[in-house]
């Protein structure tokens, strides 16, 4: 069953790539010269990593009337399809789902004033075609493609529609200090936007990027809410369940803490806590990259995350690529709260017993350590990862950055559970860069994570195999569309309820097309 839908995922990347072939431009010098000439100027491209770079940005201001009027709108339409098919569906748990969602974004940045300027962003999505989708009663089954909607929206009103004001905030540049208050997405070593699927994750707070120490770059943050992808309203940042006990109207990424309840948080005052983050990133050493990153939810958790990257040239063409990464996870208060698993298992253990694999099941305390070496010639690139989680508490990340992300990390994996080790090989192809297919870039990994089959009763997953491919089309300067497939062969479970099932194997397809204007 595996192999053959293996076999049939490998025919649709390279069908994919023939298709993209096919619209290979003639190798003419003036052809070529015609054709750059006449292809519209994106104002936006998108990264790797699907966060946006501002090609065009608007001029600076006299006066009111020319903030408003020379200010820049920036058009964003996007769909995105999702199948999530389990080896092993009970009906109870895991379900197979399917999910198509459509939608955009608007925004407007102001021309800036005196330095100062403002930005909106309008952000909609919708699932139109109820065939292609899950029933209302069934939106607790969908995995990730619960993004093109809300769940408790649905849950609660019906609604498959989102439309939120996602960005917000005012902007003063001074020299080189830039600063920013409201709505807006916040990249950092704990905070993403993850824009990969119809809505970003969103913040409010300030945050404040100075570059006047040379070669370095100086960001601080202090975020009061957040809006996950699937939320149509800001909520609190570590916080599960609100005060109905609705366990989708607070925070609720995977990445959650669940046992950090508003029940549990309310009566402490601490159920609004807010981030704060100080982060140093430095390329005063040729080559070489250091980033420094202290966070903090005052009396629940704070972190230290320290990374280096180093790239060494071998010649002319072929260069090798060092990575090394360790993130502190400090417990202060969550812990005795929550217990040590993200589960929320261990909540109600008492301190000092040892239970479900968890050597302190009231502590928080954790740390998780990864590596990295990549070869690459500019086209092709391997890149060998490696990721140890302490024998302690579970990895608290539930601000839309991935932990192992870069080392380990394949696509819709958690593999930051205490006592994991993963590995990951990673394969790049850029058909474009090589001039055998312009726009056509092909990324496979394969991964081996071996998790703690004792924690397995706190709601850790078996060992899996994961191979995930991502083939990426550049259409046109505006416009791209992204096939994306997991496939997850695990082993059946060994404790708990579910021992003897396999409950953790699966295979996930998507399909993404952006068209930015």
């Amino acid at each position: 069953m595996k192999n053959s839908k293996l076999t049939l995922s490998l025919i649709a990347v390279c069908c994919l790539a023939t298709f993209a072939n096919a619209d290979k431009e003639p190798t003419s010098p003036e052809y070529k010269k015609a054709q750059e000439k006449s292809k519209p100027k994106a104002k936006r491209t998108l990264n790797g990593n699907m966060t946006l770079v501002y090609n065009k940005l608007p001029q600076k201001a006299n006066n009111l009337t020319g903030a408003l009027t020379k200010g820049e709108f920036y058009g964003r339409m996007r769909m995105n399809t999702f199948m999530w098919d389990w080896d092993s569906p009970d009906n109870i748990t895991n379900r197979d789902n399917k999910v198509f969602g459509v939608g955009g974004s608007l925004i407007y940045k102001t021309a800036p004033l005196y330095g100062l300027s403002a930005t909106t962003g309008l952000y909609v999505a919708t699932s139109p075609f109820s065939s292609f989708n899950e029933d209302d009663a069934d939106v607790k089954y969908v995995k990730s493609g619960k993004d093109t909607f809300s769940r408790y929206d649905v849950k609660n009103n019906n609604s498959w529609t989102m439309a939120v004001l996602g960005e917000a905030y005012l902007q003063y540049d001074i020299a080189k200090t830039s600063v920013k208050i409201g709505r807006q997405l916040v990249d950092t070593p704990l905070t993403a936007s993850n824009d990969t699927k119809m809505i970003p994750n969103a913040f409010e707070g300030l945050t404040v990027v100075n570059k006047d120490i040379a070669d370095t770059t100086l960001t601080g943050a202090y975020l009061t809410r957040q809006k996950l992808r699937d939320h149509t309203s800001f909520h609190n940042l570590l916080t599960f369940k609100d005060s109905a006990g609705d366990s989708w109207g607070n925070n609720d990424d995977n990445g959650m803490h669940k046992g950090l309840t508003y029940a549990r948080l309310h009566p402490l005052g601490l159920d609004d806590s807010a981030l704060g983050i100080l982060w140093a990133s430095n390329k005063s050493i040729k080559n070489l990259k250091l980033d420094l990153t202290y966070g903090t939810v005052p009396d629940l958790l704070s972190y230290g995350v320290a990374e280096a990257n180093y790239k060494l040239p071998l010649n002319d063409k072929y260069s090798l690529g060092f990575g090394a990464k360790h993130m502190q996870q400090f417990d202060d208060g969550a812990g005795a709260i929550g217990g040590a698993s993200l589960g929320g298992s261990l909540a109600t253990v008492p301190a000092g017993i040892p239970k479900s694999g968890y050597k302190d099941p009231k502590s928080l305390d954790g740390s998780v350590s990864m590596a990295k070496v990549a070869l690459s010639d500019g086209i092709f690139k391997a890149q060998l990862g490696y990721s140890h989680v302490a024998d302690k508490a579970d990895i608290v990340a539930p601000w839309r950055v991935f932990p192992t992300g870069g080392y380990t990390r394949a696509m819709a994996q958690t593999n930051w559970y205490a006592n994991t080790d993963a590995t990951m090989l990673e394969l790049t192809y850029d058909f474009g860069k090589a001039k055998i297919v312009n726009g056509l870039k092909v990324m496979g990994r394969y991964a081996i994570q071996d998790f703690d089959n004792a924690k397995q009763t706190a709601g850790v997953q078996a060992d899996s195999k994961v191979i995930h491919v991502d083939v990426v089309k550049q259409l046109t300067p505006c416009m791209d569309a992204r096939f994306r497939m997991a496939l997850v062969d695990a082993d059946k479970r060994t404790l708990g309820s579910n021992a003897g099932k396999d409950v953790d194997s699966y295979n996930e397809f998507r399909a993404e097309i952006n068209y930015m204007f």
